[in-house]
């Protein structure tokens, strides 16, 4: 099984500057039907995701894992899964191995769902989306959600530049069988 690696904030949902409320959990506009479309083409979905504000005091694991519920609840509703969810706790000045973009998360979820990452789809709303894609060799789509817009004005550039996650999906659906 081929796999997309979405990052959360901006990407599926609404950017909220360290959310730290499962109320707060905000679905974007095409989120649900671009990640319907991959997982009916038989692709598994993962996020990867930076959430220092637990490292800042901001949420706790525990919030985090309500949030991720409540996510899943969502998309529960309109027919889809994440097959899970992989998050850095630390702040930048940690220096550690599983911030984006290094690639330790995905390396993680590679081992334990047993894909490979340069037949991945890499897709977020940051820099650190687009280096981490390219840091584990998968293809790169950078969307204009969240702050993508914003990035790809000061030049940003990824293999492919969408308006939202239901146009990443039609890319990916079709370039690739899953």
């Amino acid at each position: 099984m081929n796999y997309v690696l979405l990052d959360r904030d901006g990407a599926i949902i609404v950017e909220k500057n360290y959310l730290a409320t499962p109320a707060g959990v905000e679905l974007l506009p095409g989120a649900l039907k671009g990640l319907r479309m991959l997982q009916d083409a038989g692709f598994g979905l993962i996020v990867i995701t930076n959430q220092s504000g637990i490292g800042r005091g901001k949420l706790s694991l525990e919030t985090l894992a309500e949030i991720h519920a409540e996510l899943q609840r969502q998309l529960a509703a309109g027919g889809v899964r994440i097959d899970a969810f992989y998050h850095c706790p630390h702040v930048p000045d940690d220096d550690c191995e599983c911030r984006k973009p290094k690639p330790e998360l995905v390396l993680r979820a590679a081992s334990d769902f047993g894909f490979d990452p340069r037949r991945s789809f890499v897709i977020g709303d940051k820099p650190a989306d687009v280096e981490l894609g390219r840091n584990c060799g998968a293809r790169t789509i950078l969307v204009r959600t969240g702050y993508g817009r914003d990035f790809e004005a000061a030049g940003l550039t990824a293999d492919y530049i969408a308006n939202d996650l239901s146009e990443a999906a039609r890319f990916i659906r079709g370039i690739v069988e899953p």
